[in-house]
Order: C-alpha cells, then sequence, then structure tokens
C-alpha cells in the first residue's frame, strides 16, 4: 500500500492533535468494524474556528485525515467548515489507497458531530439534513 508524502507526513507529524479542555463543539465519530475511532474540539468565536484539535485511534491514515481536516478548518466559519467534504481531505492529501477513503469519511463525520454539538449546546437552529448520520456506513467502507 503505498502512500503518498502528504499522508505520510500528517501521519508522522500531526496538526492540532490533542484536547480542548473548554471546546464549544465536541464530536466523535467512530466505526467499529475497522477500529478507528476520532474526537474532534472545536474552539468557536464569533462563528469563527479560532481552534481545532483531535485525538485520533486509529490507522496512519485515520490519523493523518484527521490532522489535515483540522489544518482546512481552522479559521474557517462554522458554514465553510460544514461544506468540508471527504473528498476535498482526500485531495488535499494527494491521494489514498481506496481501501483507507473511509478514514477520509469519518474525518468529514467528526467534524459535523462537532458542529452539531456546538450548535446544540448554544441553542442554535439547524437543519437536521445537514448530520444525517450513515447508520450502516454506505460509503462503502469496512465492509
Amino acid at each position: 500500500m503505498l502512500y503518498t508524502e502528504k499522508v505520510m507526513d500528517h501521519f508522522t507529524n500531526p496538526r492540532n492533535v490533542g484536547k480542548i479542555e473548554d471546546a464549544d463543539g465536541v464530536g466523535e465519530v467512530g466505526n467499529a468494524k475497522c477500529g478507528d475511532i476520532m474526537r474532534m474540539y472545536l474552539k468557536i468565536e464569533e462563528g469563527i474556528i479560532q481552534d481545532v484539535k483531535f485525538n485520533t485511534f486509529g490507522c496512519g491514515s485515520a490519523i493523518a485525515t484527521s490532522s489535515m481536516a483540522t489544518e482546512m478548518i481552522k479559521g474557517k466559519t462554522v458554514e465553510e467548515a460544514m461544506t468540508l467534504s471527504n473528498k476535498a481531505v482526500v485531495e488535499a492529501l494527494d491521494g489514498l489507497p481506496v481501501q483507507k477513503i473511509h478514514c477520509s469519511v469519518l474525518a468529514e463525520e467528526a467534524v459535523k458531530a462537532a458542529v452539531k454539538n456546538y450548535y446544540d449546546r448554544k441553542g442554535i437552529a439547524y437543519d437536521p439534513s445537514l448530520f444525517s448520520e450513515c447508520a450502516d456506513c454506505d460509503h462503502g467502507c469496512c465492509h
């Protein structure tokens, strides 16, 4: 399995690892079939993501996609963060092996779970369809 230089860089030198104690939003997603678990923490001021941290238990691709996702949403508005797609994360990493695409899906879902938690905590109304979970994972991964 070949990994790009960017994947290896984000795996060996992950950005934004850790926990934000007073986070405004925390999201945790996981896939029991492959054992990857991601937790993302957001610090938001005036609708802008000022800080983002993550803890990921999983393979190198899970760590790399978490790291890249945090880099891509830091300094962005909450609305911009919601548009982050797993495809954008994969492209930013210059690609992932097909069997590791599910890791980028988890990274996207972790961001959305943290935003949903932020909205819930702040009592901000939102369209629930923005956060539709793929209960049985229809992304063709881990099966």
